[in-house]
């Protein structure tokens, strides 16, 4: 005759002292995993409000390179211009000129030591996060990253960690300081940083179409891989 062997009087004791425990415990988690959730939604929804108020923008922008050990790999200046939906001005002026532009149909990459233009269709998927942000594309920011808001009185400072564990940066961090957007840092995987430090910065001014379109200066190479004519 088949005989159960059932668990000693005192592990089974035990096991109903713990359920009580661990249903504490999963409560706990799930309580846990829904304020984070909130905090995330919370976070995005601020920072889609600081930048959803953005029409236009123009800034001088110093960008400095940090190697892993701390050491400035490089300093440069340049000229950013966006109007929303889709046109960015991206120029640098020093040490190494070069502009990248788009009115949001058709991208141009200006070389000027090349003397050299590539054109392309302007894909936005493939923007980096920055570029992607600052004309307001918030969507989607939960299912790629986990956003974080610290607020200290006038300073805002959100933190971006990437989900995807194939990402190349660890850390962005976007700084407003009074509601005007002040810094972008990247950190990237290698230890290598990327600072955007925005100065002279005017809000929603009109700007011309022309402003996001390139024309060629006379005597340069065109390399037009954007299916036109």
């Amino acid at each position: 005759m088949y005989s159960r062997n059932p668990l000693p009087a005192t592990e089974r004791l035990e096991m109903i002292r713990l359920t009580p425990r661990l249903a504490a415990l999963a409560a706990a988690a799930l309580l846990a995993t829904a304020e984070t959730a909130r905090a995330q939604q919370d976070s995005i929804a601020a920072l889609d409000a600081l930048l959803g108020d953005i029409t236009s923008l123009s800034a001088d922008v110093g960008q400095l390179i940090v190697e892993t050990g701390g050491g400035l790999l490089e300093e440069s200046a340049i000229l950013m211009r966006l109007r929303k939906p889709g046109g960015f001005y991206w120029e640098t002026l020093d040490p190494f000129p070069e502009l990248i532009v788009t009115d949001g149909e058709t991208l141009w990459n200006y070389q000027p030591d090349l003397e050299q233009v590539v054109i392309e269709r302007w894909d936005s998927s493939r923007a980096e996060l920055a570029a992607r942000l600052l004309n307001g594309e918030t969507d989607g920011l939960a299912e790629e990253y986990r956003v974080t808001l610290v607020a200290a009185s006038e300073l805002q400072r959100f933190e971006l960690l990437p989900l995807a564990p194939d990402s190349p940066n660890e850390l962005i961090a976007i700084e407003f300081i009074d509601g005007q957007l002040d810094s972008i840092r990247l950190d990237n995987r290698n230890g290598q940083q990327t600072v955007w430090q925005f100065s002279n910065v005017l809000r929603n001014v009109p700007m011309e179409d022309s402003q996001f379109v390139f024309a060629p200066p006379p005597g340069i190479e065109i390399v037009d891989n954007s299916g036109g004519n």
